[in-house]
Parts: structure tokens; C-alpha cells; sequence
């Protein structure tokens, strides 16, 4: 078997702050999150349903907007390219975006289109944590246009010199494509780092360097369940890493932690924190952000995945679509020595 160093938390808490001012491309479905809250009130006469009394209404970035929201709030400088629509929920979603530092020169702005947008809706006592009651979406997918298409590619090459780290977020509402992924090689240089989360089409993604499938996307695309079986987890991550053509896989678990798979070799990282979570929403999307961010400050792939174990630790324990601050990171890093002591490796 191949001979791997663990990095030490030293090391981790170095990258941590090396982290800091790295640009990181975002090819994203960008999505607004709105989550509505109240308090019970009572049931219904029209209907057996609860009613509630109005209490609260935020929107946050969600879908490829979180991860790009992730690499701001960790210190990174996102350089996102996506489009939203010129209704309330885009306008909104800009603003955010704005207000944490984030470039959107790259965000193209489509008249009468309509931003996707996951609202839901919330319930419960007046100081008591909020439950999901209903979630209803707003969608609509596009094609981009050559208006659009130029814009990308002019905002590509500006940031060539610059930027070596590059996410493709697609959450299947049309901003990203496949075949944009050469594009994007092309204006950054073949020694640019690609990596990909594609809810429905991963495997259309030929060329990547990495991606961070869950375990259900994986088993969707190799059309063979995993059933929390080690042999065919190793199976799983060979076989897809392979047909991706990619250099690295990390499968992201839940509460069972990540695995990473490199040729040769794979890595198994238990969970950080514990598996009493608060809420999933978008973690994903901070582990995918974490990740590449990771990459960009000089960590290897192993180095990256562990950063991003930890990352999604912090922000499953929040509420709602959330990030972790490179303070929050550098403290689980520093309080949780599962994720190096409990690592386990394999043959990939």
C-alpha cells in the first residue's frame, strides 16, 4: 500500500489561515433560499391544517450561491458566475451576496426570469426551535444565451492570471454545462484544479479533477446500492472515480463521515462533531466551497477533504442554509481529533 502522512492540526490550522483572499471560480445554479417562520395558532375550520401566526421571513443564498457564500464567509474571494432573474427574490439574493464582500459583476441579471427559490416554511413555539412544516419550490431552467455566454468567457479570462480553483455547482436549472467544463480548463490553465457537484448529471462531466457526489448520487450514477457496506463502498468509490476520469472523489456520508478516493488509495473520515445534527440544508454546498477553498491555500486533496469534514460538522448544528468562519473551523479543528485519529484507509 501506498505510504501516507496524516497532516496534523498544526497543519490544518496553517491552511485555515492560508485560506485567506484565494480566489475560487463558481460556474453555479445560483438559488435563493427563504425561509418563513411563525407560531401555532390553531387548526383550521376550512381545512385540517395548521395555521400560524406570521413571526419572520429571511432570505439567504442557497443552492451554488451557498458554496460561493461558504468560500466568503471561510475568507476566500468567490468569483461566481451565474444568472438570476430580475424579480424580488434575485434582487434580494444579489444584495446578500454584495453585503458579504462577493463580486457579482460575473451574475448576469436576465429580464423575466424567474430566480429559483426553496421556501420553507417553519413552525413553532415562540422561543423554541423552528420545525419545517412545508417547502415548496419556485423553478425554472434556462439556457444560457450568447449575451451570457460572452460574459462568462470575458470574466474568465480576466481572472486567468489569477484564479487556479474552480467549482462547476449544478443544480440542474441551466447555468451550468457540461460542455463548458473545457472552457473553463482552457481560460485557467491545464494546471487548474476542477472540481464539480452535479445534483443529476455528474457523469456528463468528463475531465474533472474531483467531485463531491453524497453517497445516493453515487449510487444513482454506478446503479448499485452501497448498504453501508465497506467492500462495496470501495467498489463504489473506484468504479465512479474511474469513470469520471477524475484524480480524486470524495463521497460525502452524513452521519458515517466522507470517504476520499485517490488511485491507490482511499481514505475513510469519521464525522465531525456528532451525528445529533440540527439541520443538513445545504451542507453540501459548505463542503464543496471548504473543499476547493482548501485546494487554492496549497492542501492535497486528503488535507482538503478533512477540512471540509469539519466545516460540514460546524454547520449542520445551525439552522437553516449556514456557513462556518475560518474561527469556527480553526476551534473544530483544535476541540475534535476523531477525524485524524479515527481516519481509516484503503486499497482504491
Amino acid at each position: 500500500m501506498q505510504v501516507q502522512i496524516l497532516p496534523t492540526t498544526d497543519r490544518l490550522l496553517r491552511l485555515v489561515d492560508a485560506m485567506a483572499g484565494r480566489p475560487v471560480v463558481l460556474l453555479a445554479d445560483l438559488v435563493a433560499d427563504v425561509f418563513i417562520t411563525g407560531v401555532p395558532k390553531r387548526i383550521s375550520r376550512e381545512a385540517p391544517v395548521l395555521i400560524l401566526s406570521y413571526q419572520d421571513e429571511r432570505l439567504t443564498p442557497g443552492g451554488g450561491a451557498n458554496a460561493v457564500a461558504n468560500v466568503a464567509a471561510l475568507g476566500g474571494r468567490p468569483l461566481p458566475l451565474g444568472v438570476v432573474g430580475d424579480d424580488p427574490h434575485g434582487q434580494q439574493l444579489l444584495r446578500h451576496l454584495e453585503g458579504r464582500g462577493v463580486s457579482i459583476d460575473g451574475i448576469a441579471v436576465r429580464p423575466g426570469y424567474r430566480t429559483p427559490t426553496k421556501v420553507r416554511i417553519l413552525g413553532g413555539g415562540k422561543h423554541s426551535i423552528k420545525q419545517q412544516i412545508v417547502r415548496y419550490d419556485i423553478e425554472e431552467t434556462l439556457t444560457l444565451n450568447g449575451e451570457e455566454r460572452g460574459r462568462f468567457a470575458d470574466l474568465l479570462a480576466r481572472w486567468a492570471g489569477e484564479a487556479r480553483v474552480a467549482i462547476l455547482s449544478d443544480y440542474g436549472y441551466g447555468a451550468v454545462e457540461p460542455g463548458m467544463l473545457p472552457q473553463v480548463r482552457a481560460a485557467l490553465g491545464e494546471r487548474a484544479t476542477l472540481v464539480a457537484d452535479s445534483r443529476y448529471r455528474l457523469g456528463e462531466f468528463l475531465g474533472l479533477d474531483g467531485a463531491t457526489p453524497n453517497e445516493e448520487e453515487a449510487e444513482a450514477l454506478l446503479d448499485a446500492a452501497i448498504n453501508d457496506d465497506p467492500d462495496r463502498l470501495e467498489a463504489a468509490g473506484r468504479r465512479l472515480r474511474e469513470k469520471l476520469r477524475a484524480r480524486f472523489l470524495l463521497i460525502t456520508r452524513g452521519s458515517r463521515g466522507m470517504s476520499l478516493f485517490r488511485p491507490e488509495l482511499s481514505a475513510h473520515l469519521p464525522v465531525s462533531g456528532t451525528d445529533q445534527v440540527a439541520d443538513v440544508t445545504g451542507a453540501g454546498d459548505t463542503v464543496i466551497g471548504t473543499f476547493a477553498l482548501a485546494l487554492a491555500a496549497g492542501a492535497d486533496p486528503l488535507e482538503a477533504a478533512l477540512l471540509a469534514n469539519y466545516a460540514g460538522g460546524v454547520v449542520v448544528m445551525k439552522m437553516g442554509t449556514a456557513t462556518c468562519s475560518p474561527e469556527e473551523l480553526k476551534r473544530a479543528v483544535q476541540s475534535d481529533p476523531r477525524p485524524l485519529k479515527e481516519l481509516r484507509w484503503g486499497l482504491s
